[in-house]
């Protein structure tokens, strides 16, 4: 599903959208350094000239350039699957999966509210992913930090489907409208309760392929 945005006028649509559209010089030196190899990233979604559209479902697999996964990723995940801030790739052949942040707020997601059918389906491949990093959550991953919990889920859906793929967590610092966090540090405690209840240790299967990147707004 291809899903249009308006230009974002607060927090983090309007950020990452102007991360991307107007401020890449800036901006991706910093995604950059968080990769191994990269030197630069062509980013697919969201472009203005795109409509700022953000991608989800078949789209989404599509958009990076894998197609033919469509049909996995139906059998993983329900329709409606999760809604990416933005796309890229990178010239080492990395696919970066972008979620965008602008205060804490965003990060304390409520439980899912899918119905019974696709509630079974999100159970049981959040389970399997729990499962496959060694988790020992404090309660099951479709409760609290739903949101963060599903895109590592499909992270390891695309790492285990033999793409190199990174989860890039962009935290935006100094948002005041929005009251968001004026540190580093401050997010780094948020992530820090959300790992705790989702029972993630430090290390695990997909911590290397976990990234923070920490804009400073001006």
């Amino acid at each position: 599903m291809r899903v249009v945005q308006p230009e974002g006028a607060r927090g983090s649509l309007k950020w990452i959208q102007r991360a991307i559209n107007d401020e890449a010089s800036s901006f991706d030196p910093l995604v950059l350094a968080k990769l191994p190899r990269a030197r630069t990233i062509r980013w697919l979604s969201p472009l203005r000239d795109d409509g700022y559209a953000e991608y989800r479902d078949a789209a989404f697999v599509a958009k990076i350039g894998r197609p033919e996964l469509a049909p996995d990723l139906a059998e993983f995940w329900p329709s409606r699957g999760p809604q990416w801030d933005a796309l890229g790739t990178t010239d080492a052949g990395q696919v970066l999966l972008i979620e965008a942040k602008a205060h804490v707020g965003e990060v304390c997601s409520p439980g899912t509210q899918a119905g019974e059918r696709s509630f079974e389906k999100i159970a049981a491949s959040l389970a399997r992913a729990a499962e496959s990093l060694g988790a020992k959550p404090l309660a099951p991953w479709t409760d609290g930090f739903y949101q963060l919990a599903n895109r590592i889920a499909h992270l390891w859906f695309l790492r285990e489907s033999g793409l190199d793929a990174y989860l890039v967590l962009v935290d935006f610092v100094g948002d005041v409208e929005m009251r968001g966090p004026a540190t580093e540090e401050a997010w780094d405690a948020a992530y820090l309760v959300a790992n705790y209840v989702l029972g993630l240790g430090k290390r695990h299967s997909l911590s290397g392929y976990i990234r923070h990147v920490r804009p400073l707004l001006s």
